[in-house]
């Protein structure tokens, strides 16, 4: 039997790719065949194992400091809000003092190998394949060679490796924090009670005035008092607290703010492993100048070395299956001044279509693949949205459905970011409402940043086109990265916590995957 094995092993080493010289002694050790046996099941990790003659590196001598530090990363894998028990630092422990045998010792030598290129793509790129979570999640996840990657780890300061697998950006590190901070808050008790009642205002007075305060001292938002009258402290913590939830801040507490007071600990804990699952998706080095467009917030950014420099709020699309804006990124090329609309062609036979047949419609141009005809000489009720053989244009001018000017970065789901001749819905807390696109809040003046460092006088320079009423196409000397984001929860710089809703429904998806994967939320109520 014991011949048997040896020959096994030595037919599987000479499978793997190990040459080896015939002799009388032992050709490979019981370790070395238990590895290679072990290894065989995975190609990566068979051609690891063979570039080092199948020698462990978590085992022997020098491994014990490499072992450690991947214990110690492990420990803390659920400070990341990694689902802990996928790789289960305690049994690993107990593994190590229960293989006396080298066939033990070799399987749970490749069974760390395995466990550590988990940890690191989960710590680094993250649990999940977005798309798989909702189709409209269209982010293009950080690849990386893993059997380059374990190399690197053989060969440095191990700790240091495994500390440069979390992602470096602060938008991490802050929610990272933040999740200690909230740990912290759900020791000591929580937020307390609920607010209840209606709309509490200044001059309110009463037991739910009371438990508002008490709410709001626990968050952080308040000093410690004991007054039971909606005084101006109360009124300032309120405006402090709608700021940082997307809400108006006119320091009532309404249906809206009480609905988000009363969101629990626990729910706002689930925002954040959300938030940290997001940001590992992103863990890669982006453009020195970059526009961040966040779908949950509603809101834009211009992003110049890590700043902010500009922002605007913008609408984006409706919650129904056609409109909602996907997650992607791409490059914005070109931005393009009085432009036509080209409607696209599911708004045009859907929509409008309808209203050519009654007669309407008629500030869009109807076009053939010859060019423009004359509306006149045609009977639109004879089409249908299969068989309709036109094109709709409007033409730039002051009720153009994108404005005064496009933002472009083509891309193959046809979005961007434009002016808009409806202004009142800028004033909403939430802000869905277009086809798809994004419509900015801020427009001229987005124009004037973005054209700043190509033109002494961005403003005349734009200004000047503008004028003439005609389309024209103005490129970018330098191309700007653009990341449409879906983030409920963020941190500022300056420590502050902001959340949003959900609008799409995404981050319930994205929860209920994370927990499948195994991540653990304390369901304490607070």
């Amino acid at each position: 039997m014991a011949l048997h094995r040896s020959l096994t092993a030595l037919a599987l080493v000479f499978a793997l790719g190990v040459p080896q010289a015939v002799t009388a002694a032992p050709l490979v050790t019981p370790m070395q065949q238990a590895v290679a046996q072990a290894a065989s099941e995975d190609a990566s990790i068979a051609a690891f194992y063979r570039d080092r003659d199948f020698a462990p590196i978590w085992m022997g001598e020098g491994a014990e400091h490499r072992r450690a530090a991947f214990l110690w990363a492990l420990d803390a894998a659920d400070n990341h809000g990694l689902p802990a028990g996928r790789y289960d630092a305690a049994t690993i422990r107990a593994d190590f003092a229960a293989a006396s045998t080298p066939e033990a010792r070799g399987a749970l030598e490749v069974e760390m190998t395995r466990r550590f290129l988990r940890y690191a793509q989960d710590v680094s790129s993250g649990i999940l394949d977005p798309s798989q979570v909702d189709s409209t999640i269209k982010v293009e996840v950080p690849k990386r060679d893993w059997l380059e990657q374990i190399t690197q780890f053989t060969e440095g300061d191990p700790y240091v490796f495994v500390q440069g697998l979390w992602p470096t950006s602060p938008a991490y590190t802050r929610l990272l924090r933040e999740k200690l901070r909230l740990e912290e808050i759900r020791a000591a008790g929580g937020w307390g009670p609920t607010v209840g009642g209606g709309t509490l205002r200044p001059g309110s007075t009463g037991r739910h005035v009371v438990e508002l305060r008490n709410r709001l001292i626990r968050m952080g938002y308040l000093r410690r008092s004991a007054v039971a009258a909606y005084d101006a402290a109360l009124e300032s913590a309120v405006r402090e607290f709608q700021i940082d939830h997307g809400l108006t801040p006119d320091g009532e507490a309404g249906a809206s703010t009480l609905q988000a007071i009363n969101v629990s600990l626990d729910d706002r804990m689930a925002q954040i492993v959300i938030g940290l699952e997001r940001q590992r998706w992103m863990n890669k080095p982006l453009e020195d100048r970059h526009i961040l467009v966040n779908l949950a917030e509603q809101h834009a950014y211009v992003v110049d070395e890590g700043k902010v420099t500009f922002d605007t709020v913008v609408v984006v699309g409706a919650d129904t299956p056609d409109r909602r804006t996907p997650e992607f990124s791409h490059t914005m090329t070109h931005m393009v001044i009085n432009p036509y609309w080209h409607v696209p062609r599911s708004i045009t036979v859907n929509e409008y279509l309808p209203a050519l047949r009654r007669g309407g419609a008629r500030h869009l141009e109807v076009y053939s693949r010859s060019g423009r005809v004359n509306r006149n000489n045609i009977n639109f009720s004879q089409y249908t949205a299969a068989n309709f053989p036109f094109s709709l244009k409007q033409p730039p001018g002051p009720r153009n459905a994108l404005g005064r000017v496009k933002f472009m970065f083509p891309n193959k789901y046809n979005i961007y970011l434009h002016d808009t001749p409806s202004r009142n819905l800028f004033s909403r807390d939430l802000r869905t409402f277009s086809h798809g696109c994004v419509r900015v809040g801020r427009p001229l003046e987005l124009a004037y940043h973005l054209l700043a460092p190509q033109s002494e006088t961005p403003k005349d320079d734009f200004d000047r086109i503008l004028r003439t009423g005609n389309e024209r196409r103005v490129n970018l000397d330098d191309p700007i990265g653009v990341h449409i984001v879906y983030w409920s929860a963020w941190v500022t710089p300056l420590g502050r916590a902001n959340y949003r809703g959900d609008p799409y429904g995404r981050d319930a998806k994205l929860l209920r995957a994370l927990r499948d994967a195994g991540v653990e939320l304390d369901r304490q109520r607070s």
